[in-house]
């Protein structure tokens, strides 16, 4: 089959590479376009493009403004592909788009469909403490998340599990489960499975104000909260260092297994046997990874080590 792949992140850098090995017919790469980085604002190209240069070559690489428009469909049916791969594109793709190839589009989505459709899934997974995701691969659809499943990948979440663990693994789920669909399609065996209405949740992007630490919650939402969020944005909460304010992201915690006394309030710092432990609005947290505010990432010690005296703000 001639497929072509759409994709523009890490995470569909490392699909694109296990497609890659497996000499899949890849014709063409379609990314998002450069863009401007660092002080500099030298323009960087996404991970799919740098990619694709170094193991594809002679293989066109597209960067369109939109992927949807006219011009870009006329080029992309020039191509006469089988099929259309996406993998974190970065566009909503149009319907007109979707008709081009012959044999459909189809997309892998890191959750068990229905499940947290949308932008954020992973994290959503983490945040709600799952003890089980996956990867689907799904016909595509005009509606978002919403097409047919082909292909389904189980994956049990340990307790410490982060989002940069998780998103890892799911790369290789989904490359595994994607090349298992692609082949299904060649050979003319898929079974789609429609999914269920009744159970569709949603995973909205991840925002700001979300990442902001509050005390007052239980510790075991913060829990799930910084490991949902790290190592990127970061659950982020401010401090008071010598009378200056200061933002400090948290990268890594676990539960203390103590309970609160009546004479602490949350966020009160307790040492716990030389820890650094933080009241919550119930439990404690116990925190071991953290980053100041223009500094890089260390130990909890080294941190209560420098930074004392410091107040939450």
């Amino acid at each position: 089959m001639r497929i072509v792949f759409f994709g523009t992140p890490e995470f569909a850098a490392t699909i694109l590479h296990k497609l890659i090995e497996a000499n899949i017919n890849i014709v063409a790469i379609v990314t998002k376009p450069d863009k401007p980085k660092g002080r500099s604002l030298k323009l960087q190209s996404p991970p799919v493009k740098e990619l694709a240069e170094k193991l594809l070559p002679g293989v066109p690489i597209f960067q369109p403004e939109r992927g949807s428009s006219p011009e870009s469909i006329e080029v992309l049916k020039a191509l006469q592909a089988d099929l259309f791969v996406v993998v974190a594109y970065g566009e909503i793709i149009s319907q007109d788009l979707l008709d081009v190839p012959k044999r459909g589009c189809i997309n892998v989505h890191p959750s068990l469909l229905p499940l947290y459709r949308g932008a954020a899934p992973i994290q959503r997974a983490l945040m709600n403490g799952d003890a089980t995701t996956g990867v689907s691969i799904i016909r595509m659809v005009r509606q978002m998340d919403a097409g047919d499943i082909l292909h389904v990948e189980e994956l049990a979440v340990p307790e410490d599990a982060d989002f940069g663990w998780l998103d890892a693994e799911a790369r290789q789920l989904g490359a595994k489960a994607l090349l298992r669909a692609i082949s299904d399609i060649a050979e003319g065996r898929q079974v789609a499975t429609v999914q269920d209405p009744d159970k569709v949740t949603f995973a909205n992007k991840i925002t700001q104000e979300e990442c902001h630490i509050d005390w007052n919650r239980p510790a075991h939402e913060l829990f799930n909260l910084i490991r949902a969020l790290s190592p990127a944005p970061g659950a982020w909460c401010e401090i008071t260092v010598r009378g200056e304010k200061k933002r400090l992201k948290v990268l890594k915690a676990a539960m203390y297994p103590t309970s609160l006394p009546d004479t602490i309030f949350p966020g009160m710092v307790l040492e716990e046997q030389g820890s650094f432990c933080v009241s919550c609005g119930s439990g404690i947290l116990r925190l071991l990874l953290v980053q100041p505010e223009g500094k890089a990432p260390m130990s909890a010690q080294d941190f209560l080590t420098g930074y004392k005296p410091f107040s939450f703000a």
